[in-house]
């Protein structure tokens, strides 16, 4: 019990830290507009200088480990089998289909230009799935080095400014291509990164496209699961036996799917649902934020441009897939 009193009262102060910056960035983003990820990000960068100070230290690593995946976890409230069954199956398997296939020839576009591996699978799972979410959920089963939260930093800091620019961008483009509304739902929630942007996207349209494109997207965050799952069974066998000391389930990833269960079955009450979905979002945006604080804009400026230019072409390998499937589907 003293041992419990004395590690909260060390993670505290870093704790603190982060969730004000948090707050900080909400208010922001809530007054200015633009994506809170990106803003947590910058501002927490602001205050690394902190990490020096073993006050914060530990409060920082449990914010940007635990209190990310509880975030992750409490992604499943978002979810309904009955509201994935109304697309119909076509529509699901092209959504399945362009996340596989960006995973596949994503990484394989990170390893043409000289990504290493672990990096190339965080940074086409960023694109594939849910932007910043997948990324820290596919950072956190990956193996940890030197450069693993530089890594992370980055490729959430990437994919966020790529779907702001694409929330602007893919409304004029779904015009262009003759896309009607509903078509339209499919292209935004299918090839934007980040749950906010989609919105943003498919409202700028009409409230039938937002509704759609809202839709499609959490079908892509539900795949989420899987892909962890897979990532970690690979990680777990490629570790040395004396190293395989963690579960090979992740345990948010089984909270996940267990809050989907739950929620599709009915049993989570209105108030509880309406309680608990901000939680998430204001969770994940404490871990960035606590992560930000981790990372130096050296350590940044020392990776070159060459990641964000294969987080560019994934993205665009990704549009391109979608666009073909549903000329297929038709």
């Amino acid at each position: 019990m003293t041992l419990s009193k004395d590690l909260a009262r060390a993670a505290m102060p870093g704790l603190l830290l982060s969730a004000t910056i948090a707050l900080a960035v909400r208010f922001v983003s809530d007054q200015l507009g633009g994506p809170a990820m990106l803003y947590a990000l910058l501002f927490g960068m602001a205050f690394n200088f902190l990490t020096e100070d073993e006050r914060f230290a530990s409060g920082i690593r449990f914010a940007s480990r635990h209190i990310l995946r509880f975030g992750v976890a409490l992604l499943g409230l978002r979810i309904t089998t009955n509201e994935v069954m109304d697309l119909g199956w076509p529509m699901v398997a092209l959504i399945v289909a362009s996340v596989v296939a960006t995973i596949l020839g994503g990484g394989l576009i990170g390893r043409l230009f000289g990504l290493k591996g672990d990096q190339s699978i965080l940074s086409a799972g960023a694109v594939a799935i849910c932007g910043a979410s997948a990324a820290l959920a596919i950072a956190s089963v990956l193996p940890t080095h030197k450069d693993s939260e530089r890594n992370t930093i980055l490729t959430v800091a990437g994919v966020t400014a790529l779907s702001t620019v694409a929330m602007v961008a893919y409304p004029v483009f779904v015009t262009y291509l003759g896309y009607d509304n509903a078509t339209a739902g499919v292209f935004l929630g299918a090839t934007i990164h980040d749950v906010a942007q989609v919105v943003g996207a498919g409202y700028i349209i009409s409230d039938q496209t937002g509704e759609i494109s809202t839709l499609v997207k959490l079908i892509r965050v539900a795949c989420l699961v899987p892909v962890v799952v897979t990532i970690s069974m690979i990680m777990h066998r490629r570790r040395s036996p004396d190293a395989r000391g963690g579960p090979l389930l992740p345990w948010f990833l089984v909270a996940f799917v267990a809050l989907v269960i739950v929620n599709s079955a009915g049993w989570v009450p209105d108030q509880v649902h309406t309680a608990l979905t901000p939680v998430s979002s204001w969770c994940l945006l404490t871990a960035v934020a606590a992560l930000g604080v981790k990372t130096s804009l050296k350590a940044l400026a020392d990776v070159g441009p060459k990641p964000v230019g294969v987080m560019v072409l994934q993205t665009v390998f990704l549009a391109a897939f979608v666009i073909g499937g549903i000329a297929l589907i038709g």
